[in-house]
């Protein structure tokens, strides 16, 4: 009894090694020794695999042409090319659920780098990026620093932020951009400080000092400036042709030096080559101040005066003696301007091609006779709030400006449907039309105006008494009209 007990023990390891020697020259048994015929795989890619957390689309399909009852064949990595077969690393035999995994052959996966752009692309890309931005990609690497100052990144600075030390950046930048021609930056050509209200008037004379080609200058909101430093701006860099120093409280002119006055030949004279102002919200401004601006700053072209309240029609009489290119002219809150105001904007004539006059209390049809009978060209009226204009003023701008595009006669409760109609009957390339607070204004009115008006893109009727049949009549016949309104029921 214990012999047969012996003999069958026997068998059964003999069997046992039987199945271990075929499963040992199988595949598996390949794929650790690398003499399988297909692709080898990697130790790190059989490492990132294990049977807890295999990938669904690596296992094997039970019908794959190069397996046979799970034994593999010399012909299988011929049949499916670019894949590899691999063993995943698995517990004992004893737990091996499905040795055999397949394994798609990928190249290396290599990480993209932006190093690899040239520098020509690196430089497009700098160019898009804001100073602040740009100066930290300089401190990168010593390539990046290279081409973070190249010349063509810098012909602009634009700083933002009310915390930033904009004198100590503008002194540090400008000494960096020095360095090639000492002590001038001949490729600045604007400096955008806007909302920077740390900037002072040493900042500006740093500016003036090394960038003689500037041409653009915006320092909105910055009310440390004076006049003093902005004489020294206009006088050191002749080629400034836009200026914006609106909210600037403490600038009252715009003028020359009086050394630089006395250096310029006589046939020069005391001229300043700005073509663009911007003087909105500079309350102290006044006729005298414009009346030397305009006498320095003949070339204006562009000049806005919104809300200098202290202006009156005596500072527009100096304004046309002196600058009669002005194509855009803005007096809006302006409560002294009137009608003999307008009547001296007149005299720009077909020039004029923007004005906006809103708010301005008295201003009258009158006013309005004399810039549509002289200004034909006009494109862009705002006349809002200017309660003085009836539905003649409207009538005579319609017949005498024919190619208007913009107008907002908002809260001027004199107009009628009648002006309307003789407005859609005249001007047919109508754009935007702003009747916001109009009471006369009804919905027969509007049809009119859409009836002829196919080009509106945008009808301002807020607080007007207008049904929603109308609003339905004008979006019908003008498809790409955007319809401001306070109607609740029209949507």
């Amino acid at each position: 009894m214990k012999r047969s007990v012996c003999l069958r023990c026997v068998l059964q390891r003999h069997v046992l090694q039987q199945k271990e020697l075929r499963w040992m020259s199988g595949p598996f048994a390949c794929a650790l020794s690398g003499s399988f015929h297909g692709p080898k795989m990697s130790d790190s890619d059989l490492s990132m695999r294990t049977l807890s957390t295999p990938s669904p689309a690596l296992i094997c399909p039970p019908n794959l042409p190069g397996f046979q009852n799970g034994r593999g064949s010399s012909t299988s990595s011929s049949s499916v090319t670019g894949e590899t077969v691999a063993m995943v690393h698995s517990p004992p035999p004893t737990r091996l659920t499905h040795p055999l995994i397949r394994l798609a052959s990928r190249p290396p996966k290599e990480q993209a780098s932006i190093e690899r752009l040239p520098d020509h692309a690196m430089v497009q890309i700098f160019s898009f990026l804001p100073t602040n931005q740009l100066c930290r990609c300089a401190r990168v690497c010593r390539r990046w620093y290279n081409l973070a100052w190249d010349p063509r990144l810098w012909r602009t600075i634009r700083l933002t932020g009310e915390t930033v030390n904009v004198d100590r950046a503008l002194k540090v930048l400008t000494r960096r951009l020095c360095q090639d021609t000492p002590n001038v930056c001949l490729m600045l050509e604007t400096v955008s400080v806007s909302g920077c209200r740390r900037l002072t008037d040493r900042g500006l004379y740093t500016i003036a000092q090394c960038c003689p080609e500037l041409r653009r200058l915006e320092v909105s909101g910055c009310y440390n400036i004076s006049n003093e430093a902005v004489f020294d701006v206009v006088s050191l860099c002749p080629n400034l042709e836009h200026l914006d120093v609106s909210g600037c409280s403490k600038v009252t002119c715009i003028s020359l030096t009086r050394e630089a006055s006395i250096k310029l030949s006589p046939l020069h004279g005391k001229q300043i080559s700005i073509r663009y102002l911007d003087m909105t919200d500079c309350f102290v401004l006044e006729d005298e101040g414009l009346h030397t601006i305009a006498a320095h700053c003949t070339q204006l072209t562009h000049l806005y005066l919104r809300r200098c309240v202290r202006l009156t029609d005596e500072g527009l009489r100096y304004l046309m003696i002196y600058c009669a290119s002005i194509k855009e002219l803005s007096v809006s809150d302006c409560r002294f301007v009137s009608d003999f105001g307008l009547r001296e904007i007149a005299k720009l004539e077909s020039r004029l091609r923007y004005l906006s006059i809103a708010h301005c209390g008295r201003v009258t049809d009158v006013g309005i006779r004399y810039v549509a009978k002289y200004c034909g060209k006009l494109r862009y009226l705002n006349a809002r709030g200017c309660e003085g204009i009836t539905d003649h003023g409207v009538e005579y701008l319609a017949k005498n400006c024919a190619k208007l595009k913009s107008l907002d006669i908002g809260k001027c409760p004199l107009v009628s449907d009648t002006g309307l109609e003789c407005l859609a009957l005249n001007c047919f390339n109508l754009k935007r039309l702003s009747l916001k607070s109009c009471e006369s204004i009804t919905g027969q009115g509007l049809q009119i105006v859409a009836a002829n008006c196919f080009d509106l893109q945008m009808l301002n009727v807020q607080d007007c008494e207008v049904s929603v049949e109308a609003l339905r009549f004008v979006k019908r016949h003008c498809k790409r009209c955007v319809i401001e309104h306070t109607n609740p029921a029209f949507f």
